[in-house]
């Protein structure tokens, strides 16, 4: 199978050169009530260790740097960037390398409310950034804070209701917005709005409760089968075109797929043996593959595609780093997010997918080599750094390598959600 349809610049030609110590960089969505993204953390670290070594002056102004060195719009998909500030780059101005408009500066539980802190937030506002109190946690030497912040944020996990409770009453009648920050099941999520918080963060989107012994509707099961045959060589357009065919809903996304600029064609396509064939074979895999992961999505938070699409397109990419199937590694991708997808656990799931016995293990979480790129991401977007530099010890991977790869693949996922959905 080649290469996804939507044409990508190399990593080595749109990436820039990686500054100072730079080594990890995650993003993590912040989600409002009605499941659309609000903007995106961004995480930086100089190495696999959890804190930066050496001069903090310095370690800022690397993480600066290489925030703007990344590109906003590529890392945010021009929504909001919240980004950690310490003392530092707050007084001494290293944040005017960001975007103002652009920007959220998160001012870290650590920073105290100095009169020199005080007057820079005061400064960098009258700029145009907004700003969030992180951590969060009651003392009335941060009220001056408190008064220039547009978003104070909870930590769900370190607070308690009756702690949080009380937060609220004292902040009650101020401008600002509520965040809730590591929400990571449904049940938080739905104790977080009943408390009056309107932003989410966390992976609770990801982790739908799962419906028991639910079994596979039969147009999902045949939307996987279809995945599977568009990764055989050569292309069954017969059995291909009755399987699409059977699936109006499915039907109708794919020839709108392919009557969009996706594929640049002059006159209107209206069938899906005509599409095959004004496509071709290469094209229709990948719109179909859109497609369908898009069907599968109906009704969940448009991240959970997204994510879904990065995923697939970093493992893809990286396939060659280790040795591994590009095809298989995109489909295991893609379909590592189905349980979010369709409410049913990848327990239930894995055994009904036409695929290798070693790609289902895979899926299931099971150690095996067909899965490191996977494990390697899933630690990603957790800002696990210390098990991302595990899975590359242990496979022998490039690290530089993996985050250029995974940078593509955002960049990608962007260009084509917008035409998948």
């Amino acid at each position: 199978m080649a290469r996804p349809l939507v044409p990508a610049e190399s990593p080595e030609s749109t990436l820039p050169e990686m500054t100072g110590e730079l080594r990890y960089m995650a993003r993590q969505p912040i989600l409002d009530l009605r499941h659309r993204v609000h903007g995106y953390e961004l995480l930086f670290r100089s190495g696999p260790e959890l804190a930066f070594r050496g001069d903090g002056n310095l370690a800022t102004r690397i993480m600066l740097d290489n925030s703007v060195a990344f590109g906003f719009d590529r890392l945010t998909c021009g929504l909001p960037a919240f980004v950690n500030c310490t003392t530092e780059s707050l007084v001494e101005e290293l944040v005017d390398v960001m975007p103002p408009r652009m920007t959220v500066l998160e001012i870290l539980e650590s920073v105290a409310p100095t009169p020199e802190v005080i007057a820079a937030c005061r400064k960098l506002k009258g700029m145009g950034f907004r700003l969030a109190l992180d951590d969060f946690a009651w003392d009335e030497t941060l009220l001056p804070l408190v008064e220039l912040a547009d978003y104070i944020k909870v930590d769900f996990m370190a607070t308690g209701p009756a702690e949080r409770q009380q937060l609220l009453e004292r902040l009650r009648g101020k401008q600002f917005v509520m965040v809730a920050e590591k929400v990571e099941t449904q049940e938080e999520y739905r104790q977080a709005r009943v408390e009056g918080f309107t932003l989410f963060q966390g992976y609770y989107f990801c982790r739908p409760e799962l419906s028991k012994n639910r079994k596979i509707p039969p147009n999902r099961i045949s939307q996987i089968q279809i995945l599977k045959l568009l990764q055989e060589d050569p292309l069954d357009m017969h059995e291909l075109s009755q399987l699409v065919k059977r699936d109006a809903s499915l039907t109708h996304r794919l020839l709108r797929l392919v009557n969009s600029p996706l594929c640049a064609i002059r006159q209107e396509v209206r069938s899906i043996e005509v599409a095959l064939i004004m496509v071709g074979d290469i094209t229709f895999r990948h719109i179909a593959t859109l497609a369908i992961t898009s069907e599968l999505n109906a009704g969940q938070p448009p991240e959970i595609l997204r994510m879904a699409f990065v995923r697939g397109r970093f493992c893809e990419q990286a396939a060659d780093l280790c040795d591994l199937s590009s095809p298989e590694q995109y489909l295991l991708g893609l379909l590592s997010l189905l349980p979010a997808m369709l409410r049913i656990s990848m327990a239930d799931l894995a055994p009904a997918m036409p695929l290798r016995e070693e790609i289902r293990e895979a899926l299931l979480g099971m150690r095996r080599r067909e899965r490191c790129l996977l494990e390697w991401l899933e630690s990603y977007e957790q800002a696990d750094w210390d098990h991302c530099e595990e899975v590359v010890q242990s496979n022998g991977l490039n690290r530089e390598e993996l985050i250029r790869n995974y940078i593509e693949a955002v960049s990608w996922a962007e260009t084509v959600l917008p035409l998948a959905t």
